[in-house]
């Protein structure tokens, strides 16, 4: 009779037995993040798509049609993986917010911001063996009214210079927020749960 303790058994992994290779189409560090917190093994491999919006296109729009581009392209070299992209696009009203060019322009972004409500839409693509699932996810995002000199500090961090928007909710701009209504990880840039179900319609299970 085993003495190994209850905890210790590996019954529990046994559901991710037999999953197919995955490949992040993308090079974001959050989404690594992301996707490293579900315990997964994957690849990264980012796709090289033209991410310039259509003409009068809306931003949730963009987001998905951008992410289900990026699936195809990597799926194209990697049929046999899953597949797994993403495009986030925060909007203020109709006006997409990209990665600011510099400290200033990110300045304008957080005080355009603040003190009032915007979006975050982020499209999830998910392709595996020629089949194609993705779902736009949308977080409402409600940033505190801040001080001039809290909008001047901030941009001065750098820290958002490289994310949509300007800011980023899972480290210092977490204190720029007053409200999130929706997915915390769709902000990020990939909702978790979402994910999950799309990998589901696809006979995948992640977790």
């Amino acid at each position: 009779m085993s003495s190994e303790p209850p905890e210790q058994r590996t019954e529990a992994a046994a559901p991710l037995a037999g999953l197919p290779r995955l490949v992040l189409a993308s090079a974001s560090p959050r989404r690594t993040e992301l996707l490293r917190a579900l315990g997964l093994t994957f690849e990264v491999e980012p796709a090289d798509v033209d991410e310039a919006p259509l003409a009068g296109e809306a931003p949730g729009a963009l987001a998905e049609r951008l992410a289900r581009a990026k699936a195809q392209a990597v799926a194209a070299r990697h049929p046999d993986a899953l597949v797994i992209a993403a495009d986030t696009v925060v909007a203020f009203g109709d006006r997409a917010l990209n990665k600011p060019r510099d400290a200033a322009e990110n300045a304008r972004f957080i005080e355009l911001l603040q003190g009032r409500e915007h979006a975050v839409f982020t499209g999830h693509a998910l392709a595996l063996g020629g089949r194609l699932e993705s779902v736009l996810v949308r977080s409402g995002v409600t940033f505190r009214p801040l001080e001039p000199d809290e909008i001047a500090r901030y941009a001065a961090t750098g820290e958002g210079l490289d994310k949509a928007g300007g800011y980023a909710v899972q480290g210092r701009g977490a204190a720029l927020v007053a409200r999130i209504d929706g997915c915390y990880s769709n902000v990020v840039g990939l909702s978790l749960p979402n994910l999950v179900l799309a990998a589901r319609r696809l006979g995948v299970t992640l977790v």
